[in-house]
């Protein structure tokens, strides 16, 4: 869920043309790369630096952008005629971003909303509805009292207002759908009977008798990709022991070359399989899937361990894994 709201925005919000340039500068605190990215909506510019910091002028529409360094991202909302400057520890990347200058206003409220709702995620995790809920509404307070500032734009506080709104709608839904996941623990797994990247076809089955931690991804899916990392690290800690890694593309039937030279050219490792019929296959409805990466782990037995486990890159994974995979 994390950045749900963010996403949300960014997907909805309107770029506007105009002529002034924005001004934006960067100090970075145990940076990862020696270039930041900011992109939009038909928008992307890659700023190099030098010793964490990074400064550049350019043309940009007004609206919602993200800004990444390779390994982190987060947002920020640029109108132009701006002279941001933004300073952060790459180490802790939502607690300590902060922005100052001309039009730095909303790009701070942005960095509020990310940080605090990342603090309701466990309740999320957890099922908690009723907390959640009260932890939503004290955001959306807070957020609308930020909001009054009288430096806020206009339309940036309308658009914010706007999808608080349809967040809590969308939030909802997925706690009903969380729900309804939940319900597979302990029951058998669905199965699947797919192409192997490797050659012939692999059914989940067949692999009873072992823990399997299955990644459901796609080539096109940056999320996914940025967990190839973590996952790799996770296989690799537990090679040998008794556990299977298995990834399942729903790319799109057109896309199966394409997966299959991703796989090569990555040199991703586990079992590789290919889904019959992308999101319609039997898998994703049989688990609720409808974003990705969504990991699910499979007991020795067959049954589901957890419908929506941890990521690769959550900490909380081999937390878990650590007290069952021996």
């Amino acid at each position: 869920m994390k950045k749900l709201l963010i996403a949300l925005l960014a997907s909805s919000a309107g770029l506007y043309a105009q002529d002034n340039k924005v001004k934006f500068t960067a100090e970075i605190a145990n940076r990862n790369s020696d270039s930041i990215v900011i992109q939009g909506r038909n928008f992307k510019k890659v700023i190099k630096g030098k010793d964490g910091k990074f400064s550049d002028s350019f043309d940009a529409p007004q609206g919602f952008y993200q800004i990444g360094d390779g390994t982190e991202v987060t947002q920020l909302y640029l109108i132009p005629g701006s002279d941001i400057k933004m300073t952060i520890d790459a180490k802790m990347f939502d607690e300590t971003v902060k922005y100052s200058g001309k039009g730095s206003a909303e790009s701070n409220v942005m960095a509020y909303l990310a940080l605090e709702q990342e603090k309701l995620e466990p309740l999320m995790e957890k099922g908690d509805q009723q907390g959640f809920t009260a932890g939503f509404d004290k955001l959306s307070k807070d957020v609308t009292t930020k909001l009054a500032n009288k430096e806020i734009n206009e339309q940036f506080r309308t658009q914010m207002t706007m999808s608080l709104t349809q967040n809590k709608a969308q939030l909802d839904k997925m706690f009903a759908q969380k729900a309804e996941i939940n319900k597979l623990v302990g029951s058998v797994s669905p199965d699947f009977d797919y192409e192997n990247h490797k050659g012939g076809k692999t059914k989940l089955s067949s692999l009873k008798g072992k823990y399997v931690y299955i990644d459901t991804w796609a080539t096109w899916c940056g999320p996914c990709r940025a967990e190839i990392p973590s996952l790799k690290k996770v296989e690799e800690k537990y090679h040998g022991k008794n556990i299977e890694f298995v990834s399942v593309s729903i790319d799109a039937q057109k896309d199966h070359d394409k997966w299959k030279n991703f796989v090569t050219e990555k040199q991703l490792g586990g079992i590789q399989v290919f889904a019959d019929k992308d999101w319609n296959s039997d898998w994703a409805k049989a688990y609720g899937i409808q974003s990705i990466p969504r990991f699910i782990l499979v007991g020795p037995d067959g049954k589901v361990v957890d419908a929506d486990a941890p990521r690769p890159s959550d900490p909380g994974l081999v937390a878990k894994l650590d007290t069952l995979v021996k």
